[in-house]
């Protein structure tokens, strides 16, 4: 056997197709990585701490029945808007029970005739 034969590739030559194709094959697939860390002292379990680590592409991970992202203010638009609209009718009607209770009130434009 040659020398050459034996000798790795440079580095950068492959290894970005080889990258490219675990993390597809990753994303496609998913992988899920899980670990428990515990405190004990004595007998006496002090701290647990659990971790869980998803990583799969997004139709991947809604096969898998994950969309927290979704529901997540912070990361959905869509969410978001939905919670400002929620929060919204909560103040009106608030508002609206409020001013029902404060005595000589003046009629909004809505009430008057």
């Amino acid at each position: 056997m040659s020398m050459a034969g034996r000798m790795p590739e440079p580095y950068g030559q492959s290894s970005g197709a080889n990258l490219a194709d675990i993390l597809e094959r990753v994303l496609d697939k998913g992988i899920v990585i899980a670990g428990d860390i515990r405190i004990n002292l004595l007998d006496i379990e002090l701290l647990t701490i659990k971790l869980r680590l998803v990583v799969a592409s997004v139709d991947k991970a809604r096969e898998m029945g994950i969309d927290w992202w979704e529901d997540d203010p912070a990361l959905s638009t869509r969410a978001r808007r939905d919670q400002l609209t929620r929060e919204n009718a909560e103040l009106r009607e608030r508002l609206a029970r409020l001013e029902e209770l404060q005595p000589g009130r003046t009629p909004t434009r809505e009430e008057a005739p």
